[in-house]
């Protein structure tokens, strides 16, 4: 696992985010979930001009996947990466987390109108309920912004096998500063329109300047790499989509 000097970076990065939003995480978040799962998918469609589907498809296609296989997706949600696996591989068997009880509501009916059935647990995913080396496959998508990332990553190190694959995605900060500047002001942009669009409740609005202070204060698609590398993952691979806007990550629990 981490070598504490390598990592010690990380981690005050990592308190600094906390302090930043510590109120928000406990204490707000919640509200917006469960105000924004009802429209959730819809509004990330409107918000990505139609590339969310092409996103999750593209992310899924980076993951593999086998008859038998147990794949835990961390901050499921509404089960849009569950339900993707399961019809890219019938024969396996995925099991979600998220903390949000309507976040996952969303999702088992989802999930049932496709004939799929995912279980579903509902908790803090930095502390995951799950034995050591137990899953093949650990997915986590569009939530570390919201997380206390080197925590959460040493948990999905715990839990899955030796060998087993850690598959992630998210909006990440940009390296290029002219990129980064003009994220950040499409996201204030679109971030009004989709809230005045679909009549967002006033915690979700007030999250707004969370959002992009959120993304200012993440961390790069390398720095992710390295962060990974340094946790004591191997083979890690890192996908940029849109400029670095995104970024798919896979990365392997050792065998030993």
């Amino acid at each position: 696992m981490a070598n504490g000097v390598d990592i010690a970076n990380y981690t005050e990065r990592e308190i600094n985010r906390e302090d930043q939003f510590k109120k928000i995480w406990s204490d707000e978040l919640n509200d917006v979930f469960a105000d924004v799962a009802k429209y959730y998918d819809r509004a990330n469609w409107v918000a990505s001009f139609g590339l969310w589907g092409w996103l999750h498809r593209s992310f899924i296609s980076l993951i593999n996947l086998s008859p038998g296989m147990q794949a835990l997706d961390v901050c499921a949600g509404t089960n849009a990466i569950g339900i993707c696996m399961l019809t890219k591989e019938p024969g396996i068997k995925v099991q979600a987390i998220d903390r949000s009880q309507a976040m996952q509501e969303v999702g088992r009916q989802r999930a049932e109108v496709r004939g799929f059935h995912i279980d579903s647990a509902i908790g803090d995913v930095h502390h995951l309920p799950f034995p050591d080396n137990h899953f093949d496959v650990v997915t986590l998508q569009y939530a570390s912004r919201h997380l206390r990332v080197v925590e959460v990553f040493k948990e999905i190190h715990r839990v899955l096998k030796p060998g087993g694959c850690f598959y992630h995605s998210d909006m990440l900060r940009p390296e290029n500063k002219v990129v980064e500047f003009l994220y950040y002001s499409y996201l204030r942009m679109c971030l009004g329109i989709t809230g005045w669009l679909f009549r967002s409740s006033p915690s979700a609005l007030a999250c707004k300047r969370y959002f992009i202070s959120a993304l200012s204060m993440f961390y790069s698609s390398s720095e992710l790499s390295d962060l990974l590398t340094k946790l004591g993952f191997k083979d890690v691979l890192a996908k940029n989509v849109l400029l670095g806007m995104v970024g798919f990550h896979r990365a392997v629990k050792p065998d030993s």
